[in-house]
């Protein structure tokens, strides 16, 4: 039903009313951090002004995220959505021509990447 709605509703419509209506419910729970929704969205839109501001990113323009599995790939692919910027996965254990492959596949123009990425 809710994909039948017009303007449909997307995950990141799911999550903000959670964080609306549950700010301090926990949402993830990574090693001995527990992040609440209100943690999340606050991390979230403080990523979206740098990557809008920093990088200028654009709604439409796909950026390639290439981070291990932890919570900062949470609040990245948030903020991406919440500009409007599709996001390619890249699994970070790919390494040469399967990487070369999956980066030319998503026609990204930028890409995001951990430090020891």
């Amino acid at each position: 039903r809710r994909l039948n709605r017009r303007p449909p509703v997307t995950l990141l419509d799911v999550f903000q009313g959670h964080a609306r209506r549950r700010p301090r419910w926990p949402l993830l729970r990574f090693r001995d951090e527990v992040y609440t929704y209100e943690d999340v969205e606050r991390r979230s839109n403080r990523a979206a002004r740098v990557f809008s501001r920093h990088l200028e990113l654009q709604p439409g323009r796909t950026v390639a995220v290439f981070l291990p599995n932890e919570p900062t790939y949470v609040w990245t692919w948030l903020a991406l959505a919440k500009l409007g910027c599709p996001m390619a996965c890249l699994n970070c254990n790919v390494r040469g021509r399967a990487l070369q492959h999956a980066l030319a596949a998503a026609q990204a123009t930028l890409i995001l990447a951990s430090p020891g990425e």
